[in-house]
């Protein structure tokens, strides 16, 4: 290159230095996109360990704990991995969190030699989680089996609970149906021979009917669904526990009478949002709490068992018209 060639193109390059932006004005741009990200900080999920009676409970957080709380409590056969999804949609507003019971998910699982799987004991465990996070007030999300454990949870401590949210979980005998005979002989005779067809619920065949049960697009639902649960399932010792629990689960339906007496004299502000196409917790379930409930929002959505997969979003905002509406502002 000559040098009059050399010399223009440092004069071109000098010119073009000088029409950049200052380095000043770049430090500014990062900080607006902190700040853009600081705004989404709110809706990051952590995921944390409580110590409850020599157990880890694992548990999923989400949102500041300045706004309501809404305590979420799974279903069998899975763990707060269920809630993964819509803690993020509600964190902007509420403050969420999702214990795993003992035996599922992340938490501890002692052998029924060790711990009483039993679902008194299990609403014991997520009683003192709540007293040991300092929750003192909360709406509470029950799906399956996380309702025989909140209504017990309810029910002790009325003064706490601020709203229901009530996704297939059962409180009144309609809801029993033909899913129920084989469970129904169990408590009535706890057998071996009883035992045995219960154990093909515990089977990834099973697992993935639960999922794919009654949806309509079967492309929503993520394969991660059962592949997270069933591992979890096939640890050694699971069966027992799991069949412990299928046992005590018939200490529920005679607490139905208590339960319906809770929701008759205090009345808790409820939202129903539940896939009527459920066969183990069929829409039969849901119409009985309008006996009880003065203030109740009924949706029965087009969907199955875990209602969440597939119309999680329409979920999301049911609740947070719902709880805005009944629970913000409430001291």
């Amino acid at each position: 290159m000559t040098q009059p060639t050399l010399l223009a193109a440092l004069a071109l390059f000098v010119m073009v230095e000088a029409c950049q932006p200052p380095a000043t004005d770049t430090v500014s741009q990062e900080g607006e996109g902190e700040t853009a990200a600081s705004a989404q900080a709110p809706r990051r999920v952590y995921y944390r360990t409580s110590e409850i009676d020599g157990m880890e409970i694992f548990y999923r957080e989400a949102g500041s704990r300045e706004n309501p709380t809404i305590l979420l409590l799974h279903g069998f056969p899975t763990s707060s991995h269920m809630f993964r999804d819509l803690m993020p949609a509600l964190a902007d507003t509420y403050h969420l969190i999702a214990p795993d019971y003992p035996g599922y998910g992340y938490s501890s699982m002692p052998s029924v030699d060790e711990f009483d799987y039993t679902f008194d004991r299990l609403a014991e465990i997520v009683e003192a989680f709540t007293e040991g996070l300092s929750l003192d007030s909360y709406s509470i999300y029950l799906q399956d089996y996380g309702a025989p454990v909140g209504f017990r949870l309810a029910a002790k401590h009325p003064e706490r609970v601020q709203a229901l949210i009530i996704q297939n979980g059962n409180a009144y005998d309609e809801g029993l149906r033909e899913f129920w005979e084989p469970l129904k002989a169990y408590w009535a005779d706890r057998t071996p021979e009883n035992a045995e067809p219960l154990l093909g619920f515990l089977t990834l065949e099973t697992t993935k009917w639960q999922y794919l049960h009654g949806i309509r697009d079967s492309s929503k639902i993520s394969p991660d669904t059962w592949h997270h649960v069933q591992p979890l399932l096939d640890r050694p010792g699971n069966n027992e526990i799991q069949l412990a629990l299928f046992y005590s689960y018939g200490s529920n339906p005679p607490l139905y009478p208590e339960w319906q007496e809770y929701f008759r004299t205090y009345q808790p502000p409820t939202l129903i949002v539940w896939g009527q196409n459920d066969y183990i917790f069929p829409a039969e379930g849901a119409h009985p709490y309008q006996r009880d409930l003065t203030n109740l929002e009924l949706h029965l959505l087009d969907t199955g068992h875990f209602a969440l997969e597939e119309m999680g979003s329409e979920i999301a905002q049911y609740i947070r018209s719902f709880l805005d509406r009944n629970v913000k502002g409430r001291p």
